[in-house]
């Protein structure tokens, strides 16, 4: 009788931790459609999805052991709803082979980090020799510098990317096709900033828009926090979590703001627009949603295998490229480049 009671006791607390697992899944899954402007709970939850999904997979393994066929309804259930999102993260279809052979415009998106704040001009180089073996038409770079020592990048990179467009200082978008029309983007108490140049693709006019959102802020913390210690003084842990907590809620309401921004530019344009950089958030959140709006997630389309562009210790996905609806993606996928914190991104649209 006593074990019974044991195997009840610990079947009732599994079954709460499924309905709370579910239930976070659910609000986790809503949340990109929350504006942390107003509340930030819900679209916390985005951030750890990944998290969710797998507890609900081993829920799920845990009811089917048990042969409790229909407490595993719950989490099969919330699994089943997580589809969209894990298609985000996770490609299962092969790589085509057969796809890089077709004509097309073939975009790039890079996040240089200041080219490791070098002085020969190897790494912006290489760079450029990279982009010319991949067969890039356009290329969009996030914290580009064109200084380098007594040279200019766009220099060198103009025989091969005839036509330039400036933002900010840190953005540019180089391209083998004219571009006709370009336009800065600032955002307001930050250095982060977007533009778009009106590129003709052999008379075809199209949009694009390279974006720098704003950062999340731990790694800024994290730094200070060192500093401040260095310099004698004791800083507790909970002080360190509070800092990192407060920093991310400002950065993600930041985000937030700038994407609102973005998606009005996207919607005055009146011309199919390509949108791509570095939005410094994950897919589902309230950024990637108003982001990608009507336009298609090139990953989600033609990628394959598992996807993330950051290089740090947090492996996510932050870059991207999405597109209108009336292009057609060909490949969609990163080079493991070496050359700052984050990974190129590489498209191919068929027009």
């Amino acid at each position: 009788m006593g074990k019974l009671a044991i195997n009840k006791y610990f079947s009732f607390l599994f079954l709460i931790a499924t309905v709370l697992v579910s239930c976070f899944t659910f609000a986790g899954l809503y949340g990109g459609n929350s504006n942390p402007v107003y509340s930030t709970i819900m679209p916390m939850l985005v951030y750890v999805l990944p998290l969710l999904v797998i507890a609900n997979f081993l829920l799920l393994i845990y009811w089917l052991v048990r042969r409790r066929w229909h407490w595993a309804i719950i989490p099969f259930i919330t699994i089943l709803c997580s589809i969209p999102y894990c298609g985000t993260l996770v490609q299962l279809r092969p790589t085509n082979q057969d796809a890089e052979a077709k004509s097309g415009l073939k975009i790039a998106t890079y996040n240089v980090a200041l080219f490791g704040r070098e002085t020969t001009g190897f790494m912006a180089q290489d760079i450029l020799s990279q982009m010319k073996k991949h067969k890039v038409d356009v290329l969009c770079m996030q914290e580009y510098t064109d200084v380098i020592g007594d040279k200019t990048n766009s220099d060198s990179y103009k025989e091969f990317f005839p036509y330039m467009a400036i933002g900010r200082t840190d953005m540019v978008i180089y391209s083998r096709f004219p571009i006709s029309a370009s336009k800065k983007i600032e955002f307001d108490q930050t250095n982060n900033s977007a533009m778009w140049a009106d590129i003709d693709v052999n008379g075809k006019q199209l949009r694009v828009f390279n974006v720098h959102l704003e950062t999340t802020g731990i790694n800024r913390t994290l730094h200070n926090m060192a500093k401040i210690k260095s310099q004698g003084t004791i800083v507790s842990n909970n002080r360190v979590a509070n800092a990192i907590y407060g920093n991310y809620m400002l950065g993600m309401i930041g985000r937030a703001g700038q994407a609102n921004i973005i998606a009005n530019e996207q919607r005055m344009s009146d011309k199919p627009c390509i949108v791509c950089g570095d939005f410094n958030d994950v897919p589902y959140s309230y950024v990637y949603n108003t982001m990608l709006g009507d336009l298609v997630d090139g990953f989600k389309e033609c990628g394959s295998g598992w996807m993330f562009t950051f290089r740090g210790n947090k492996s996510v996905r932050i870059d991207y490229i999405f597109h209108d609806k009336q292009f057609n993606g060909l490949t969609y996928y990163k080079q493991e480049l070496t050359y700052s914190d984050h990974y190129p991104v590489f498209m191919k649209l068929e027009l």
